[in-house]
């Protein structure tokens, strides 16, 4: 939220001073809680152990206790656990009928007031008029969302009126070089099957 409203009080040309008393929330050593814990999430926990941050992670399977002491990682059996300790929750997790709308009042009632919910999975996985009225009320502090739905959100919507939430339009994946790698695993999966060959990237059926 400081990085956007810091742009604009940096080149707005009604701006005279910068405040002294406009401050921020420190990343460092504050608690991060991963919601789903595949490759993303894990590497997501790979980089938050820089910041020295405690990591609380969720999931439908435990991790190996070696991939937990790698990045310092302690699992909550029980979302509510995580969501009630972290100062950042992270949402990393497929879209299934299991989790639409994972996070709702309820769970967004039990985040601290000075808590920031940040999506990087699917839009639906959060209730979205849930979230608007939880940024609204003070319920959480922010919300830093990469995904919503529907995609773009229709030009009245009231998440786009907030001033605590930042969107930005579904590019986790937008390099240049991510865009190329997810191209050349698609045509060593496209030549594996035409030769007969184990698919390296097969998807199993649940």
């Amino acid at each position: 939220m400081y990085l956007h409203s810091g742009c604009q009080i940096a080149v707005s040309p009604d701006t005279k001073h910068f405040a002294v008393d406009w401050l921020g929330v420190e990343v460092t050593r504050a608690t991060l809680g991963i919601i789903g814990m595949g490759s993303i999430g894990y590497k997501v926990a790979q980089r938050a152990r820089a910041f020295n941050m405690r990591i609380l992670y969720h999931n439908r399977n435990r991790r190996r206790k070696e991939e937990e002491e790698a990045v310092g990682a302690h699992y909550c059996e029980k979302m509510e656990d995580l969501l009630q300790q972290s100062d950042f929750v992270m949402l990393v997790v497929n879209l299934t009928p299991e989790t639409r709308k994972l996070i709702g009042k309820k769970e967004l009632g039990l985040m601290k007031p000075t808590a920031t919910l940040i999506n990087i999975s699917r839009g639906a996985v959060i209730d979205q008029d849930a979230l608007v009225e939880a940024l609204q009320n003070k319920v959480i502090r922010a919300a830093a969302l990469d995904v919503t739905y529907p995609e773009p959100l229709p030009r009245d919507h009231p998440l786009l009126k907030l001033n605590n939430v930042i969107i930005t339009p579904h590019i986790g994946t937008a390099t240049v070089q991510a865009i190329h790698m997810m191209a050349e695993e698609a045509i060593a999966n496209i030549l594996a099957v035409l030769n007969g060959q184990p698919i390296p990237s097969e998807v199993f059926p649940k």
